[in-house]
């Protein structure tokens, strides 16, 4: 079992790496949010063991930018233990929590059921017509045509594409790609799904990018509009 610890607390993450190495684990050790979440992001792990206060990043922001492109098995440890902190971790997409003071036994038994579990394994490649999406190296094409999009316009794709089909909100977007509550004065979003549209879209048919006037986006194909929203283009 491969597994990454990302927690800033040093003797804690002493002791999981003593422990889960005893019993047979290669285990990583992530000491603050940015490093954890690069290392989740570049690394395939059996499962994630993430703390929610850390420097750098919090671990709630570290699993959002991880769901945006990986499903990882990944259980919160952590001190915070009110009901809302517990449900904020399971909806952003924790699949299991436990709370400090804890078992080194419970934890090993919730990790290897987490494993046995089985999650499927999310593909790398992504196809959506003839808009072609390697997760893994991170390319874009429409037929044999490659796409240069920049880092952000790449995880903006990526979202809009693992989630194809499901109107994503402004508000949604912020959070999944730049990792920042939304701001209604601000138009990144608008911009960035222009931009995107630019390169994905135009001089291709057929379009795929979708604006749904006042519900968000949508990447996917149609065969006709859909009546049931006015459909509209950003500026």
């Amino acid at each position: 079992m491969k597994i990454l610890i990302v927690e800033d607390e040093l003797k804690t993450a002493d002791y999981l790496y003593k422990g889960l190495t005893e019993q047979g684990c290669v285990v990583h050790l992530a000491h603050n949010g940015i490093d954890g979440q690069h290392m989740a992001l570049e690394n395939d792990y059996d499962v994630i063991v993430l703390d929610a206060m850390l420097p750098g990043l919090d671990g709630f922001s570290v699993l959002r930018a991880l769901r945006a492109l990986r499903q990882t098995p990944v259980i919160m440890l952590t001190a915070r233990d009110s009901v809302e902190d517990r449900v904020k971790g399971l909806h952003d997409g924790a699949d299991d929590y436990l709370v400090k003071p804890f078992s080194f036994l419970e934890l090993l038994a919730r990790l290897q059921a987490l494993t046995r579990r089985g999650r499927t394994q999310e593909p790398m490649q992504l196809k959506i017509a003839n808009l072609q999406i390697d997760l893994l190296a991170r390319k874009a094409s429409r037929g044999n045509t490659r796409i240069d999009l920049t880092a952000k316009e790449f995880s903006l794709l990526a979202v809009l594409a693992r989630r194809q089909g499901e109107i994503l909100s402004k508000t949604a977007i912020a959070e999944l790609v730049w990792d920042m509550n939304f701001d209604s004065n601000t138009n990144v979003v608008e911009v960035a799904i222009k931009r995107l549209r630019d390169k994905i879209d135009t001089g291709f048919t057929p379009r795929l990018l979708h604006t749904i006037r006042g519900m968000g986006y949508v990447l996917e194909l149609r065969e006709l509009p859909d009546a049931r929203h006015e459909e509209g283009r950003d500026p």
